[in-house]
């Protein structure tokens, strides 16, 4: 169906012609024009080149190795979890493409021009907690190689002023403000760097992997001692394939933020299946190469491919390696961690936080929180950002309920920037009660099935049980009185820079 031209609103200032609201509207918040969207196929593709092989996944999927399960039963659990995703990240990623408005801006259909802060924020304080604490990870990476190149520099490894060493200051603020410079440039500065990242993570990867092999004596090791088999085999294979979901839940949510420069949905479906299942099986591939060569040499089951980096004889290759894995580092968090923080301060204060600034600021407040503290604390982990990630589910199945099977696309964009009752997003005084009602019990069933011990057998699929409640929630409760518009955004949209 094609969308209607919004039409100029009479009565109101001329230089305002849609009466688009200074407190809901800017330039990194607008829509962006169909023309000349830069994010193809494979601008994706490394999206995910990246973000699979982050450390954290490596830990993750080397984990289920100690946990008892095998070589194909390791690649049966990425393989599933994959298949999911790519589902699930076509359909979010879709509604990116279709409007070209950014997350802050897609919840405002489900829960109203003001309600819609509540996911933003959620989506907003977990990012940035986790890109402080990716940044922590990736200077302790970076220690090893100043240490590595500059032996004398170890001394000032031994000192501590709020948790870190001067070393750790001085490694810690380099990356971060790297970091935040890389961002000042926009969107398109990410994309360029996410292209270069990818190819180097990857090769990098797969090098480590053959020398590993190689060290092996040219054989793995396919199980443990403690291999589990029958029922127990499958729950776990279900359960990594669920947890492999649940650690994407911040991506599923917020794909649009990326999405929205896409230059096709073909292009999305493209980059999703080379990126998600495809890639997911190759990096299957190298843990269980990697995991299965150190078992077999040592018999110990490594934690990160950062433990086989400090045992690189050679100190011209464990910089290289150092500097690859510090190259991903940055490209995960870029992505995962730093781009939704800056659309939900943006959306908060339209009128002063442009991109740029907006980044500053949750640059800054990662550095506020010392990062290296709460990663230490399995108190804040565990219950604090594991508690905000329980809700991400719910959410998830709200705006996806509303947006597919509520109002079947039809969108009327322009109304997501006015603030007048008649408008299609005000709701109750630009809260939609419903979504909330909704959220509500299904974000506290969430939390539960994560933190309640008597539920730890269904805790991996915590997420997909918020998300199935939320939806059926919303289906009860929703409005279906209301003939949906669509209306397209174009006349009010900006170039895809952001």
């Amino acid at each position: 169906m094609i969308a209607e031209a919004p039409e100029p609103v009479r009565g109101t200032d001329a230089s305002n012609p849609y009466d688009l609201s200074p407190t809901l509207y800017n330039q990194d918040l607008a829509p962006t024009k169909r023309s000349g969207r830069p994010w193809r196929a494979y601008s994706i593709f490394t999206l995910w080149a990246n973000d699979v092989h982050s450390l954290g996944n490596y830990a993750f999927a080397i984990g289920l190795f100690a946990l008892g399960l095998g070589g194909w039963q390791i690649l049966l659990a990425l393989g599933l979890g994959g298949a999911l995703l790519f589902l699930l990240l076509n359909l979010s990623g879709f509604m990116g493409e279709k409007t070209g408005i950014p997350f802050p801006v897609m919840s405002r259909i489900a829960f109203g021009i003001r309600g819609a802060q509540i996911p933003a924020i959620v989506r907003g304080v977990v990012a940035i907690a986790w890109f402080g604490i990716q940044t922590y990870l990736a200077s302790v990476v970076f220690r090893i190689m100043i240490v590595a190149v500059i032996p004398p520099a170890a001394a000032l490894d031994a000192n501590s002023f709020l948790g870190l060493s001067t070393l750790g200051w001085i490694s810690f603020l380099l990356l971060w403000a790297l970091q935040l410079v890389i961002v000042s440039y926009g969107m398109e500065m990410i994309r360029k760097y996410e292209a270069f990242a990818g190819p180097v993570i990857l090769v990098t990867m797969a090098a480590l992997a053959v020398w590993m092999f190689i060290e092996a004596g040219g054989a793995i090791a396919w199980t443990t001692p403690d291999s589990k088999t029958g029922l127990d085999m499958w729950l776990a294979i279900l359960g990594g394939a669920g947890l492999w979901v649940t650690i994407y839940g911040t991506f599923v949510l917020n794909f649009c933020d990326f999405t929205r420069g896409a230059h096709s949905k073909r292009s999305i479906v493209r980059g999703n299946f080379y990126g998600i299942p495809i890639n997911m099986l190759l990096f299957g591939a190298i843990v269980i190469v990697l995991a299965g060569s150190q078992f077999k040499i040592n018999g110990t089951v490594i934690e990160s491919p950062a433990d086989i980096v400090q045992t690189v004889p050679n100190t011209f290759f464990l910089v290289m390696a150092c500097l690859a894995l510090l190259v991903l580092t940055i490209a995960v968090n870029l992505m995962a961690n730093f781009v939704a923080p800056i659309y939900t301060l943006s959306n908060l204060f339209p009128k002063i936080l442009d991109f740029k600034r907006a980044g500053i600021v949750s640059g800054i407040l990662g550095l506020l929180i010392l990062p290296w503290n709460l990663y230490n604390s399995p108190v804040v982990i565990t219950y604090f950002l594991g508690g905000l990630g329980a809700l991400l589910g719910p959410l998830f199945g709200i705006i996806m309920a509303d947006y597919w099977l509520i109002r079947r696309t039809r969108i009327n964009v322009p109304d997501l920037y006015r603030n007048r009752p008649e408008t299609d997003y005000y709701y109750r005084r630009g809260v939609n009660t419903r979504a909330v009602a909704a959220f509500a019990p299904s974000a506290a069933v969430a939390l539960l099935l994560a933190f309640i011990p008597v539920f730890a057998s269904v805790a991996a699929l915590s997420w997909f049980l918020g998300a199935g409640l939320g939806a059926g929630l919303y289906l009860l409760v929703a409005d279906r009185r209301p003939q949906f518009t669509d209306v397209s955004g174009e006349p009010i949209a900006v170039a895809s820079t952001h």
